[in-house]
């Protein structure tokens, strides 16, 4: 690598554990258009010192060290106890393009780079080659993880490759076509750490209204009114609970209408133009059976005016220039001047300008497609000045915050934002499906690959005629069903299948308070809903590439498409059968004929089901059904609940109520602690049964001191679970012997 002078580098604390590197020719440091338009945060640099040196320079945290050389070197250590833990060896910029590389410790590996690789979580000996794709990189994020207790998040929206250690055994890497080297270095240790100061940097996520949990049907795309009305009407009859139901390209009179003049079929979906808002219309007798409304879109807008137009640096071009004639001559309005190649993009109209009436006839939210976000424009100049190179991975983001502000702004309820491409902060704006990656395994990789980047808010197409895909579309942060070309209907999938299918869609409409319960959670964290297991047990390296099971939220670890399970330390509690496992080992299960997969709840494991609702909302949240798993370490849960659709919680409007479970030996304690806070319908009091796995039947029970009458308790033998009847109490001391 060639030297690097030092009016050539900047480097900066921005935290205690937070260090920015760059580096540019000349010391001409640009800013990036995540910077440009806000997607990092923006650090007041820690006032630090540099201590000269013969050929460089030294700076000091209270806990951490950097030397810097110029030959272009860098050594970031433990200021107490000298440890190194990241050492660059050097650096070469030149104008289109910036390379660095390290040492890479021996045994040292790394997770992240978000949906670039769908076969791995670790990516020591491979190359992730960073740049938004159609179906083969859809969300590649250039941030990364090491086991050696650093993050390093690299600011770019310009392809960029990383080679961890796949040309050199002993060396990562990466080239930036953009030319400067800019990234940020994050001390752990552990993953846990390091993703929360990455989710601040580039933002956490944002809690979405709490039916987006419910489950999700979308249409055919040759649905016309009639058979989307009888979709709704059948999930009802048939007692699918679901929350969502959705149109493809179909509904729109230009199939893939790119211009803000979409119109509803006309053919497919008649609205009279006197009563365009209702309330007779077809989308309203599907909301008045408490559906949500989603249509899909596709795009080619130029985002970037309206970003520009944000900042202050765009003019308005109302006042058009006009083409001269001669005074004889005819005037011929096509000859309006400028004329632009880009003929869809009103310079001076935000993109949600044209979706705002669609918002006000009733539709909750949009399904941004791929097309044509995904595609390059190598040919493009665009609004704000920047090419392709720049734009092509800054766009999913711009498209992803623009629709999620232009609804929250219109309609003053909490958006959904939904998509299947993404880069650097998309967690903070969006959820995701896996694109046209159907719904078998191998979405699973994409899935985790985004949650280790700090992304919550997932899911695919459920593979609905499978057992198998049935089980694993139901256990996901979100969970769709997408007819798309096909009869994906559940009631047409035989009496077995739609059997499973009513099973699992109403196990998920009860578990949603727990799933929203930890959504809140990684609102506060960043830490993802759907963690894989190296996340919870980073040091058990059975755990690394383990590319079927995961957990959902903490407690709830789900195995999908295999027999094999690895149970990691610990006891796991089958939660079909009640057989207990002990883990550090592999075993092949089974599980019932009547489900898909195996699902285990982890040794202190704390879970609350809500009533059954075929949709949110149609019952009050007055019953919580508490599955406790009790551990001789004490675990808690933080219940949580809002009004579920406004802003309000962030003003302080929500309610938690903590949980506590212990063991010792055959006692067990299980505590409710009373509610705090309030909202709007917020239920005056609740009823509270609890379901607690023992070892065996127990003598006595106590409710807040007080023996329980036997008609108070239940005992299932078969399971081995102590079942407790509902409560109607603020808080509880549960005492088991």
């Amino acid at each position: 690598m060639k030297s690097c002078s030092e009016d050539m580098v900047k480097i900066s604390f921005l935290k205690d554990n937070l260090v920015r590197v760059r580096a540019a020719i000349n010391g001409e440091f640009s800013e990036t258009g995540l910077e440009r338009y806000g997607f990092i945060k923006k650090y007041d640099e820690k006032n630090i010192k540099r201590k000269k040196l013969s050929n460089g320079f030294e700076m000091e945290s209270t806990s951490l060290k950097i030397s810097w050389n110029n030959d272009g070197s860098l050594l970031l250590s433990e200021k107490k106890s000298g440890k190194e833990f990241l050492r660059q060896k050097g650096m070469d910029l030149k104008k289109k393009s910036a390379a660095v590389n390290f040492n890479a410790a021996k045994g040292e590996d790394w997770v992240g780079f978000g949906d670039q690789s769908r076969t791995r979580l670790y990516h020591r000996g491979t190359v992730a080659d960073l740049y938004v794709r159609n179906v083969k990189s859809y969300i590649p994020i250039p941030f990364f993880m090491s086991t050696n207790g650093y993050g390093i998040f690299v600011n770019t929206t310009h392809h960029i490759v990383f080679d961890m250690c796949k040309n050199k055994p002993s060396e990562f890497s990466w080239q930036d076509a953009r030319g400067e080297i800019d990234y940020y270095i994050i001390y752990g240790p552990s993953f846990k750490d390091i993703l929360d100061v990455y989710t601040d940097i580039t933002g956490k996520p944002k809690l979405p209204p709490e039916w987006a949990f419910g489950l999700w049907y979308i249409c055919r795309t040759q649905a016309n009114d009639y058979e989307a009305v009888n979709d709704a009407l059948n999930l009802r009859k048939e007692e699918i609970p679901c929350d969502v139901l959705g149109l493809e390209p179909g509904w729109m009179e230009t199939n893939y209408d790119l211009s803000v003049d979409k119109k509803w079929s006309n053919e497919r979906f008649p609205i009279p133009g006197y009563c365009f808002n209702g309330p007779h219309n077809f989308f309203n007798s599907i909301k008045r059976m408490g559906f949500k409304f989603e249509l899909w879109l596709c795009n080619e807008y130029d985002l970037s005016y309206e970003e520009e137009r944000r900042l202050g640096r765009m003019q308005s071009s109302e006042n058009k220039e006009s083409a001269e004639f001669h005074k004889e001559a005819e005037l011929d309005e096509h000859f309006t001047l400028p004329r632009y190649s880009d003929s869809i993009t009103k310079k001076d109209e935000a993109w949600f300008e044209h979706l705002k009436k669609f918002v006000d006839q009733g539709t909750d939210f949009f399904k941004q497609d791929g097309a044509f976000q995904v595609c390059t424009h190598p040919d493009k100049l665009w609004g704000n000045g920047m090419k392709d190179e720049e734009m092509h991975n800054l766009y999913p983001l711009l498209y992803s915050r623009q629709m999620h502000e232009g609804f929250a702004s219109h309609s003053d309820r909490r958006p959904v934002v939904f998509t299947p491409s993404g880069w650097a902060g998309f967690q903070a704006w969006c959820g995701t499906w896996t694109g046209d990656t159907g719904g078998r395994l191998d979405t699973l990789g994409a899935m985790l690959n985004t949650s280790i980047v700090g992304h919550s808010w997932a899911t695919n197409d459920m593979e609905v005629m499978q057992k198998e895909g049935i089980h694993f579309g139901y256990l996901q942060p979100w969970s769709q069903i997408n007819s798309w070309n096909y009869f994906r209907m559940p009631w047409l999938q035989g009496d077995e299948l739609c059997s499973m299918h009513k099973f699992y869609s109403s196990f998920r409409a009860r578990l949603i308070p727990y799933l929203y319960s930890w959504a809140y959670q990684s609102t506060l964290t960043g830490y993802p809903l759907m963690p894989p297991l190296t996340f919870e047990f980073p040091e058990d390296k059975a755990c690394r590439e383990n590319l079927h099971q995961y957990f959902l939220g903490r407690d709830l670890m789900v195995g999908i498409y295999k027999n094999e399970i690895y149970f990691p330390d610990g006891k796991w509690k089958d939660y079909w059968t009640g057989e207990v496992t002990e883990g550090k080992k592999e075993h092949s299960v089974s599980w019932p004929v009547d489900k898909g997969g195996a699902l285990y709840v982890r040794e202190g494991g704390i879970i609350t089901f809500g009533p059954l609702m075929q949709y949110r909302k149609q019952k009050p949240l007055d019953e919580i059904e508490v599955y406790v798993f009790p551990s001789e370490k004490e675990s808690s849960m933080l219940f949580y609940e809002d009004d579920g659709v406004s802003f309000k919680h962030q003003q302080g409007e929500f309610a938690t109520s903590e949980i506590r479970a212990s063991r010792n030996g055959k006692d067990v304690k299980i505590e409710l602690g009373k509610r705090s806070g309030k909202y709007d319908g917020m239920p005056a009091e609740r009823k509270w049964s609890f379901t607690v796995a023992l070892d065996s039947k127990p003598s006595e029970v106590k409710i807040n001191g007080k023996k329980a009458d036997g008609n108070k308790w239940q005992w299932n033998s078969e399971r081995k679970e102590l079942c407790i009847s509902a409560l109607i109490l603020d808080t509880a001391i549960i005492s088991i012997s």
